[in-house]
């Protein structure tokens, strides 16, 4: 990450999934990081994005252990509970789920905004990035379905959006994204998946192409959602 200074800190929220540790792995090599921290549900201190006084406690925590962050990676998600498929249609709606995949996808991450993005710096440049996905942009949404799962990415692609208008005055050089990491061979999408493989991702290749994407963002980027490959998608 040559766009942070010399000797940086970062952090990965969600560090147990196969994604996550695909980031931790590549941040580890870097020799320009000095340290990285990976936080998660069993994780000391523990982490869970769904209750709200563990991101408190974990945003303490980082206060007394590394009080400026300069790469927060928020690699947690949810696109399906209980082992029920995402939906076809509106028949299949299930408002429980649905409220759950909101506080997993949309609410988690907004909490480690509110308590953990003050981590980030004031005065230099530093990166607040959460796995979110194509399928929450509703300008891209030809095909319908996945009705939870797109409302709660469509959800977080927003709460970026505020996020970074409000970051921009008092933490002007930080720039605050949405990242689709494509299809990814991990627990979560791999029940899902139908296709023949071509476009299936390791989680090791995607992390990499997502670093090297959030390397390459400039302030103007910052309140967007970008592809693995760099395009920014649209809202």
């Amino acid at each position: 990450m040559d766009s942070l200074e010399n000797g940086y800190t970062a952090v990965v929220i969600g560090a147990s999934g196969g994604i996550g540790s695909a980031f931790i792995d590549h941040l580890r090599g870097d020799p320009r990081c000095a340290r990285v921290l990976g936080l998660h549900r069993r994780s000391e201190p523990p982490v869970d994005i769904t209750d709200e006084q563990s991101v408190a406690d974990a945003a303490t925590w980082l206060q007394g252990t590394a009080p400026t962050v300069h790469l927060m990676i928020d690699a947690t998600g949810a696109l399906s509970l209980d082992g029920r498929r995402p939906e076809k249609r509106l028949a299949e709606l299930d408002p429980q789920i649905m409220a759950r995949l909101f506080a997993v996808n949309a609410t988690g991450p907004a909490l480690l905004l509110k308590h953990l993005g003050p981590l980030l710096p004031r005065r230099q440049r530093g990166i607040f990035a959460t796995l979110s996905a194509r399928v929450g942009s509703i300008e891209d949404n030809r095909h319908g379905g996945w009705i939870s799962y797109r409302a709660s990415k469509a959800a977080l692609n927003q709460i970026v959006r505020t996020a970074a208008l409000e970051m921009r005055w008092r933490q002007p050089h930080v720039v605050c994204v949405g990242l689709q990491p494509g299809t990814v061979d991990t627990r979560l999408s791999a029940p899902w998946y139908s296709g023949d493989g071509s476009d299936l991702l390791t989680p090791t290749e995607s992390t990499r192409r997502l670093l090297e994407v959030l390397d390459g963002l400039g302030a103007d980027a910052s309140g967007g959602l970008y592809d693995h490959a760099g395009e920014r998608i649209p809202g």
